[in-house]
């Protein structure tokens, strides 16, 4: 089975290979020569799991080539951090809390456009000042996947995608800690555990992480096939 999913962070692409059993190889989006943008517009992370997956599927079924012959199907993820003292924030804008990667000003001198690391080092960093003093730290990260692939009744019976979800609890540290993983990483302490997903091994994180969890459903629907 070969499946293709939709994004560009090679972060999260090298956990999903991890995570898919012997049999499903992952393509990157690079590898099926898709290079475009996609606009997440939507104001859940279903919507917008569903606008990436949907996005790639149709630019698939529209090549002029054997590729839409070669690929079973695309799946995306969406993710969010829920602080629960922030009502639930930064939520379907977590990776675009603090700023969008466009160019910006400091001092009214404009600078070159930020990059994902710079991003997520001032998302960390609003986190932790909008939580400072409070007692309640507590959070969740959540992944929604969205799976669109050739129809097979039993699968989606009669629908045209599939949704599954996986949910992490945990706290916000008060610093940061750590200098794996990547994203929010370094000040995410999951439940049951004394140190950040920065500080974990990856082998850890990837069998516990939100994403993993969302991923292992996944892969419970695929192996009803077998």
């Amino acid at each position: 089975m070969r499946l293709v999913f939709a994004s560009n962070n090679a972060h999260k692409l090298s956990e999903v290979q991890a995570i898919m059993p012997a049999g499903v190889e992952v393509l990157s989006l690079k590898e099926i020569g898709f290079n475009s943008e996609i606009e997440e517009t939507g104001s859940t992370l279903s919507e917008n799991s569903y606008i990436k997956a949907q996005t790639v599927w149709e630019f698939i079924c529209n090549k002029e080539s054997d590729l839409r012959d070669q690929i079973d199907g695309v799946f995306a993820d969406d993710t969010g951090l829920e602080i629960d003292a922030l009502g639930g924030a930064p939520g379907v804008y977590t990776a675009r809390w603090y700023k969008k990667n466009t160019d910006h000003c400091v001092d009214g001198i404009q600078t070159a456009p930020l990059t994902e690391k710079d991003i997520f080092a001032a998302n960390r960093a609003k986190a932790l000042r909008e939580l400072e003093g409070k007692d309640n730290r507590g959070c969740q990260f959540k992944t929604v996947i969205t799976l669109i692939r050739k129809p097979i009744p039993s699968l989606t019976e009669g629908k045209e995608f599939i949704q599954v979800e996986g949910i992490v609890r945990g706290r916000i540290a008060e610093e940061e800690y750590g200098q794996g993983g990547f994203g929010y990483d370094p000040i995410f302490v999951p439940e049951g555990y004394d140190k950040t997903f920065g500080e974990l091994p990856a082998e850890l994180k990837n069998h516990i992480s939100h994403r993993a969890r969302a991923m292992q459903a996944l892969v419970n629907l695929l192996n009803k096939e077998a």
